[in-house]
């Protein structure tokens, strides 16, 4: 079998466990606020956490080579968590993936002015299109946005900030540092709120929380290995899979059944996503490519975000001369 190959079958995995890692969210949250959810998933992955930690010898201290944009960054990946698991537990499961499948077209604006981007008309055409796409799903004058499609939104913008602060910032961070910072606001501020929403849990929802964690452990070691494997251009596309775990399990478990607009929306953003994503990958990766070169998966505050894991791991991009542009 092909690097690529294995690559694709390794993202295709772990975008699977993360839909049934989803799943769990969406059944606990029937019960439960996203805040207590938050705050055990991210407390019962403090144990593989730490193993994840105990592998990074790279000498240094705790303390921020760029606090301020360790900071903003800490923000976005505490805002992009919770509001996902907020998504998932009211707007059925295609819904919320369509509007996060929008990240890659926010990258693409915040890489802009975050990272000096140069995005020619193509790609903004793309983005443009994709963006229609959320409108179509959302239907706004049509049908009533709730506080679970404001949260997707937030999720998505949250998560894509994250994300391309990673990219700024990560060849100059040592991974222990990006990896901790979050986790630890995570766990600081959602116990700070658990006072005010907490519900005794039984052993049962506690060994869910535990399955949560376990999963986007899992998963986030598949996607590791598929950009390891694989090239990116390859691998990236993989994540749009999530919406045929969503359509399946939304009807069989919790009786949801896509409508016309959620499934023409969530197609036309898919179609911009990977217009942009194979774009990019035309000349090979640059340090101006940030869609390609951005691994992680919005939403999973149980398990470190997976761009970080990747700073200082081998992959397969093929770096341009330093004075090119992606289109």
């Amino acid at each position: 079998m092909s690097p690529n190959a294995k690559g694709a079958i390794f993202a295709l995995i772990a975008f699977a466990l993360f839909s049934t890692h989803d799943v769990f969210i969406k059944t606990l949250g029937a019960t439960y606020s996203p805040v207590q959810i938050v705050f055990f998933s991210v407390l019962l992955s403090f144990p593989l956490a730490t193993i994840m930690l105990m592998r990074d010898a790279t000498p240094g201290t705790l303390l921020p080579v760029h606090p301020w944009w360790m900071a903003v960054r800490t923000v976005g990946a505490v805002v992009s968590g919770v509001s996902a698991f907020f998504a998932f537990t009211l707007l059925p499961l295609t819904q919320t993936y369509a509007i996060l499948f929008a990240t890659p077209l926010l990258i693409t604006l915040l890489s802009i002015p975050i990272l000096g981007e140069k995005v020619r008309l193509p790609r903004w055409v793309a983005v443009m299109v994709g963006l229609a796409g959320v409108m179509v799903v959302l239907r706004p004058g049509q049908t009533d946005l709730t506080l679970g499609h404001l949260a997707a939104i937030l999720a998505a913008f949250s998560g894509a900030f994250a994300s391309i602060v990673v990219r700024k910032i990560g060849a100059e961070e040592r991974t222990v540092v990006m990896l901790l910072y979050p986790m630890v606001a995570n766990f600081v501020v959602m116990g700070a709120a658990l006072a005010f929403v907490y519900k005794p849990m039984p052993i049962e929802h506690l060994g869910m929380l535990a399955v949560i964690s376990v999963m986007a452990w899992i998963a986030a070691r598949f996607i590791i290995a598929a950009y390891q494997t694989g090239e990116a251009a390859i691998v990236a596309p993989m994540q749009y899979s999530q919406i045929l775990w969503a359509t399946g399990y939304g009807l069989l478990f919790f009786d949801e059944t896509p409508d016309l607009y959620t499934g023409v929306g969530a197609a036309i953003i898919i179609a911009s996503g990977l217009f942009i994503v194979f774009r990019e990958s035309r000349g090979g990766n640059s340090d101006n490519t940030p869609v390609l070169r951005t691994r992680s998966r919005v939403g999973t505050p149980s398990i470190m975000r997976i761009g970080d894991l990747m700073t200082s791991g081998r992959h397969r991009d093929k770096p341009l001369a330093k004075d090119e542009t992606s289109e």
